[in-house]
């Protein structure tokens, strides 16, 4: 199991904790400024590192570190800590006190390791540290399972770690782990420790992937996070765009206050810019107070806009003017509005061909497009990212339907990496999601809603992403036809929605929500098509 990609750059994105001299009388005030990060799109790696910083320092403990267990090893290994000589350490059970303490789930404090048989020198050897005194204890999940060890060395003062700094640790140990359970990175280690084959990763909190597009995703998140840039991201519909979106937010400045989404694809055009801005009484029949929009309600935080693409040039203008000026008018009014908000726009179009064709303003393309943040479909993601989705959606889904959750056989599982994925990562979770109801303890490969196409094409990964358009025209080419690249436009959105539409069994609303479209938007498409409302 990785130890995290992020160790050197991990402080910024959390705040820096203030000084603490001396241990807090209440030992829950170790995790206060935590827990509304738990369940959130954050970095990981950092959130770790912050939280065993504040430990150290509660303790008086010169250095700290969170030891998890990977059980197809049956190996400790630091997933947290404070090793600026090596990245990563791993103990067997049964080695050293960490290890100790995994294999016999007891807390063991080490006043002076010389002499101590259960200290282990190799450590310090290995990086040039000389440990004078320490404490461990064991970490453990709510059905008292022990998955990791929580582990401080030092007492600062040249003092050895009593009775009541046990006893404390003991504490924090089990809110850590409360904390820990609410995170994706628990979810990981217990699908390892079911699956000791299966691959494991973990960089940001509910965000499931290593494949090496991702990696360069999480890369540019957490530089363009601490600032307030603006962030573009495309991708295709059911990529990820919304989780990333959240990612931008929760890992940045911002992160306390509020995050408003608007869908332009879901919303009619005559009422975005109402969405948007708000209106004055009387601006229209009907209006008979003001009513803020969503800039205002989101001042200080971010304001989320999926699918730019749909909105209108009327609204382009005006959203152009928050862009520059962070000002703009209600709906009605003369008087501007001044507001401070992040934008993080997304769209699955090929914005610089509207541009080109005169839907989209070049002006605003150029605004919006401060980092872009280009997601890759989950078909160039590889195996072994559809493989860990797979299994953490299995997961996921049997939990929230109070499942067992069930045994993904070889056949489902090879079927599933087969299969090209057109709806992206939001297919894949409902079909998981419809076998985990069907099946009977197994998941075989006849419990899979797939269709009947590209058995035989693999997962793969592509080196340069395309448009979203290139990949719709590529996606209708694999479905059969040798020139469907060289289809017209809306011939490549047909097949691509009949072909979605036939993937979950004519489900329209299940259809509309892979395509990230409205139910009636869907409706229209198909009528155009010729195929009626019982189609």
């Amino acid at each position: 199991m990785p130890s995290g990609c992020y160790g050197e750059a991990a402080a910024f994105v959390l705040p820096p904790l203030p000084p603490m001299p001396h241990p807090p009388a209440d030992i829950t005030q170790v995790l206060l400024p935590f827990g509304g990060l738990v369940g959130r799109e954050v970095d990981l790696d950092a959130f770790l590192q912050t939280l065993m910083d504040r430990i150290a320092t509660t303790m008086q403990a010169d250095r700290g570190t969170l030891w998890l267990l990977d059980p197809a090893r049956r190996e400790l290994f630091s997933r947290a800590a404070h090793l600026p000589e090596v990245s990563q350490i791993r103990v067997k059970l049964g080695q050293g006190v960490a290890g100790t303490v995994a294999e016999m789930g007891q807390a063991i404090n080490v006043p002076d390791p010389r002499g101590e048989r259960r200290f282990f020198a190799d450590i310090d050897r290995m990086t040039g540290y000389r440990t004078t005194s320490l404490l461990a204890v064991p970490l453990r999940d709510a059905d008292g399972a022990l998955y990791g060890v929580l582990q401080v060395l030092n007492r600062r003062g040249g003092d050895t770690f009593t009775a009541d700094d046990t006893e404390r640790l003991t504490a924090i140990a089990s809110q850590v782990s409360t904390a820990l359970q609410s995170t994706s990175l628990y979810q990981e280690l217990q699908r390892a420790k079911d699956q000791p084959q299966a691959p494991v990763g973990y960089f940001f909190n509910r965000i499931i992937g290593e494949s090496p597009q991702l990696q360069t995703i999480y890369r540019l998140v957490r530089k363009a996070a601490p600032t307030d840039a603006t962030v573009l991201l495309r991708g295709e519909s059911g990529s990820g765009k919304e989780l990333f979106a959240r990612a931008v937010h929760v890992n940045g400045p911002r992160r306390d206050q509020p995050f408003i989404k608007v869908d332009c694809a879901a919303l009619p055009a005559t009422l975005i810019e109402n969405e948007l801005f708000g209106h004055e009484r009387g601006a229209y029949t009907g209006a008979d107070h003001r009513m803020p929009g969503k800039f205002e309600a989101a001042t200080g935080g971010t304001v989320f806009i999926d699918e730019i693409g749909e909105l209108p040039l009327p609204v382009q203008g005006k959203l152009l003017r928050v862009l520059q000026d962070r000002e703009f008018e209600r709906v009605g009014g003369t008087q501007a509005v001044k507001v401070d908000v992040r934008i993080v726009a997304a769209t699955h179009r090929d914005l610089a061909r509207m541009v080109a064709e005169g839907r989209f303003r070049e002006d605003l393309y150029y605004r919006i497009k401060v980092v872009e943040v280009v997601l890759p479909p989950l078909r160039e993601r590889g195996a072994e990212d559809i493989e860990r989705l797979a299994r953490h959606f299995v997961a996921a889904v049997a939990k929230r339907h109070r499942l067992q959750p069930p045994r993904l056989s070889p056949a489902a599982l090879e079927r599933l990496k087969r299969y090209r994925w057109p709806g992206n990562v939001r297919e894949l979770e409902n079909c998981i999601e419809s076998a985990v109801v069907l099946c009977e303890g197994e998941i075989l490969e006849e419990h899979l809603p797939l269709p009947n196409l590209d058995r035989a094409a693999p997962a793969s990964v592509s080196a340069a992403p395309a448009s979203g358009e290139d990949r719709v025209a590529s996606e209708a080419a694999a479905g059969g036809s040798a020139e469907a690249g060289l289809l017209p436009l809306a011939e490549v959105e047909r097949r691509h929605i009949l072909r979605v539409l036939d993937a979950v069994k004519g489900n329209r609303t299940a259809a509309a929500r892979v395509l990230e479209i409205g139910r009636n938007t869907l409706s229209r498409k198909l009528k155009e098509y010729g195929l009626g409302d019982e189609a």
